[in-house]
């Protein structure tokens, strides 16, 4: 038996209004962590250019613009998507960051390194880092990829300021036909 009109209109509508809450969420998430890395990065260059120059992957000139380019991205990345604009494209420049981060936590990890990895704050060589902090560091950052992921497959959601970052009332319209209420006979 086909499931009715009304069911199908209903089933849409709570699985768009699920689905938004779940953005939100997941938006709200993933600004709140780049506005706090980054905040605890730039509020202390020092540090963050230590934490950089840890990891030993970069030459020194690039050390240096990393260590000044990071928490500027990280801010800027904050800001949009906790105001809600251009979030697929903030989701997916997170997920790309988070990717790289994860790749120099995973190197310093099987290089034997003992680092502070310098996430949210401080950073530099650590004797107290192990097999255990990395993994856990590794899959902190799993989980705010996969916050990105969602947002770059379902970027709307409410109190949103971008146009493609809110729901359309299209959408809405779309899942109610238009004659369902007219009489037919």
């Amino acid at each position: 038996m086909m499931p009715s009109r009304t069911a199908r209109l209903l089933v849409g509508i709570v699985g768009c209004v699920w689905i938004r809450v779940v953005s939100l969420l997941a938006r709200l998430g993933l600004a709140a962590v780049w506005l706090a890395s980054g905040w605890a990065k730039a509020s202390d260059p020092a540090q963050t250019l230590l934490a950089v120059r840890a990891y030993r992957l970069l030459p020194e000139p690039a050390v240096q613009a990393v260590a000044i380019g990071l928490p500027s991205l990280e801010l800027a990345l904050g800001v949009l998507l906790l105001i809600g604009l251009a979030t697929r494209w903030s989701a997916i420049a997170s997920a790309l960051l988070l990717a790289i981060l994860i790749a120099g936590v995973a190197s310093a990890w099987v290089r034997g390194l003992q680092i502070d990895c310098g996430c949210f704050g401080g950073g530099g060589e650590d004797a107290s880092a192990n097999w255990r902090t990395y993994g856990v560091e590794i899959l902190r950052d799993v989980g705010f990829l996969a916050l990105a992921g969602w947002l770059a497959v379902f970027p709307r959601s409410t109190w949103s300021l971008g146009a493609g970052s809110r729901p359309a009332l299209e959408e809405y319209e779309e899942l109610e036909p238009a004659n369902q209420y007219q009489r037919t006979d």
